[in-house]
């Protein structure tokens, strides 16, 4: 899936699946990671947010909430917002 709308779809599709419960984050990170196209039409910064905040997402997968340093419902808050931004760029004409 070479086109960047359809990506980021299915990264969203992936993002509801993953607050449900119905992904693991080590699975969503690398689908995520694998969204070349879409990465390559935003701006660079959004590859770097994307990177550092799956980076945390797995981090927050080792550990039990209460020791990790950040809430992983605050990191897919997060993602969230990154998908909504995203899809804000792509739709700009």
């Amino acid at each position: 899936m070479s086109n960047p709308a359809l990506q980021l779809n299915a990264l969203d599709t992936s993002l509801v699946a993953l607050q449900r419960g119905d992904v693991r984050p080590a699975a969503f990170s690398a689908e995520a990671r694998a969204q070349t196209a879409l990465l390559a039409a935003l701006p660079p910064r959004y590859a770097t947010v994307l990177h550092d905040l799956l980076d945390r997402l797995e981090s927050s997968a080792l550990f039990s909430e209460e020791s990790c340093s950040f809430s992983q419902k605050d990191l897919l808050d997060s993602l969230r917002m990154w998908v909504d931004k995203a899809r804000g760029v792509l739709e700009q004409p």
